[in-house]
């Protein structure tokens, strides 16, 4: 079916965690791919019970990790062997061991402003308004609601259905999300 033009989508509310999960796995199991659940904490469990994918910040930051590395040896390299060499008490040109401080912070830098702009870009940030906040009970999903919202952009999408569906496995109030304020 194609998506209404006016509604974002369905979004049901369930009684405790418990419930969520297997709202999501029915949800998953149903042939469903656009939806997303809120809860006012971690569920441990949901990724796979919503059926997502492992997610790609480990490469991103393991990859500015090993920049970080590579970076902070050519750098100690280049200044110390090639730029300025300073022959001193005896030691090395390629002094390894004292390039680990150096080496080391600019691993962690790189990995922390991979881990902030990767999860910045994962997350399609800035993301400044959502459907969702027109929804009269999703500000209980910071404290005590437990939800799941299925989008009109699903390929399985009918109003009706999805309504039926989501009576059937359990939620306890449901709503529909305007796409635009109303």
């Amino acid at each position: 079916m194609t998506p209404s033009s006016n509604t974002y989508g369905i979004l049901a509310e369930f009684k405790n965690p418990a419930d969520l999960m297997d709202a999501a796995a029915s949800v998953r199991d149903a042939g469903y791919t656009r939806f997303d659940v809120f809860s006012p904490f971690p569920i441990h469990g949901m990724d796979d019970a919503m059926g997502l994918k492992p997610s790609k910040l480990g490469w991103i930051v393991l990859i500015h990790g090993i920049i970080g590395l590579l970076g902070g040896i050519a750098l100690q390299v280049w200044s110390m062997d090639i730029a300025y060499p300073v022959h001193i008490s005896g030691k090395p040109y390629l002094n390894f061991p004292a390039f680990v401080p150096v080496t080391f912070a600019l691993v962690i830098l790189l990995s922390a402003f991979g881990t902030f702009f990767g999860l910045f870009f994962l997350s399609k940030l800035p993301k400044l308004h959502h459907p969702i906040f027109h929804s009269n009970h999703i500000e209980r999903a910071t404290d005590d609601g437990f939800f799941l919202c299925i989008e009109s952009k699903d390929p399985l999408w009918d109003k009706n259905k999805t309504i039926d569906f989501l009576t059937s496995i359990g939620a306890s109030t449901i709503e529909q999300i305007p796409e635009e304020s109303p």
